[in-house]
């Protein structure tokens, strides 16, 4: 039976097990499991680990169509046709993304604050967005909120698939 930890990334974890500081061993004491996917080192929220290679490769794997959400911090008030730009699918660096699913949200109530804070410029406002995606393109997200137009601040990611974050804490995991 496959073994599978949901885990809440804190900001600055690098998603791997060896070499710097602050990776996964960190916070995980359980041998022999590896990360579906990463997490850049700027972002938070849902890893999901598994100990069972071919689970890892159809969560993974772009041709299986796993949608991962995102809640995404943006700078500036990010308007309708940025929205559509997003749900159409942007040209990026390595080929137009596919279409995502995004929308305008309220800050969530249930987030924790992040160390250290994200910057905060009186005259620059900021919005929240939820994205949903079904590729896996490094730093994706990131890239296609730059290209309409409103930079990424903050970037969490709530679920996998069938996995969601719910309220696991950050810097918590738990055995699915």
């Amino acid at each position: 039976m496959a073994r599978l930890v949901a885990f809440n990334k804190p900001y600055g974890v690098i998603c791997q097990f060896s070499g710097e500081v602050n990776t996964l061993a960190k916070y995980i004491k359980i041998s022999g499991i590896y990360p579906i996917g990463r997490l850049d080192k700027d972002s938070e929220g849902l890893v999901i680990l598994t100990d069972d290679g071919k689970l890892q490769n159809k969560i993974s794997h772009p041709k299986y169509k796993k949608s991962k959400t995102y809640i995404v911090q943006v700078e500036g008030l990010i308007n309708n046709n940025a929205l559509i730009a997003l749900n159409n699918g942007v040209q990026l660096k390595d080929g137009i993304s596919k279409p995502a699913n995004a929308k305008l949200i309220e800050k969530p109530s249930w987030l924790w604050s992040r160390s250290p804070p994200i910057r905060s410029r009186k005259n620059i406002p900021t919005s929240w967005i939820e994205i949903s995606i079904t590729e896996g393109k490094n730093r994706q997200v990131r890239r296609m909120t730059a290209v309409v137009g409103f930079p990424t601040l903050r970037l969490i990611r709530t679920s996998i698939d069938k996995w969601n974050l719910n309220d696991l804490p950050s810097g918590s995991y738990m055995r699915l």
